[in-house]
């Protein structure tokens, strides 16, 4: 047995480093070698500034800059493409039309089941395959694309996707651009959700008004 603690500068704006810090040292006594500190090199800097309560990541950032950020896995995708995409750089639309989601959708390892038991693979937030409460049924019959069409744009192109948005939905292009292809994807799929609610896939609704 063993337990894993995450240590990074999103989660110390809302939980006290000590609470992190005891956490850990209970773990320890009890796990010992089998307690994962996942990052740790986080968990050292935070301890280096003797921290107290939380940190805001605009201080962190005043603190460490951006070479402070070099062991953390920040995927381009979700709450990321908002919240902070002035530390990426940003490509037009076009950049990303001829990319898929076929190997994320399809992949059979880090899937995911969120509170609303939508069944999601990767990191796809907002995008279900279905209930995770049939999975048997789910994966014993596979799904109808065509009454997925979000799904079957993905498989094929984000090209697909886009002009489906376009000239459906009429989703305008940003002019600031993307920062990845998840980033066209979500913001396209937000689009939709916001003029739509008769696509299933797009689940659950609620993830799509709490981005920004």
């Amino acid at each position: 047995n063993g337990v894993l603690v995450s240590v990074n500068p999103f989660l110390i704006e809302y939980v006290p480093f000590e609470r992190i810090d005891r956490a850990i040292k209970i773990c320890r006594e009890i796990f010992g070698e089998n307690l994962m500190i996942y990052q740790e090199t986080f968990y050292h800097q935070f301890r280096s500034l003797r921290l107290r309560g939380t940190l805001s990541f605009s201080r962190y950032l005043e603190i460490f800059g951006l070479p402070g950020l070099s062991y953390i896995e920040l995927l381009p995708m979700g709450r990321t493409c908002y919240k902070l995409r002035d530390l990426f750089v940003k490509y037009p639309a076009k950049y990303f039309l001829r990319e898929n989601c076929r190997a994320e959708l399809l992949r059979e390892w880090h899937t995911h089941i969120d509170n609303y038991g939508n069944y999601i693979t990767g990191y796809c937030g907002g995008l279900s395959l279905g209930d995770a409460r049939e999975l048997d049924e789910l994966l014993e019959k596979g799904l109808d694309l065509d009454e997925r069409p979000i799904l079957k744009a993905l498989m094929n192109n984000l090209g697909e996707l886009y002009r489906f948005a376009v000239r459906e939905f009429n989703y305008v292009e940003k002019e600031d651009g993307y920062i990845s292809k998840c980033d066209l994807c979500l913001d396209i799929r937000r689009h939709i959700i916001q003029n739509s609610g008769k696509f299933i896939e797009l689940s659950p609704r609620e993830f799509y008004f709490h981005l920004c």
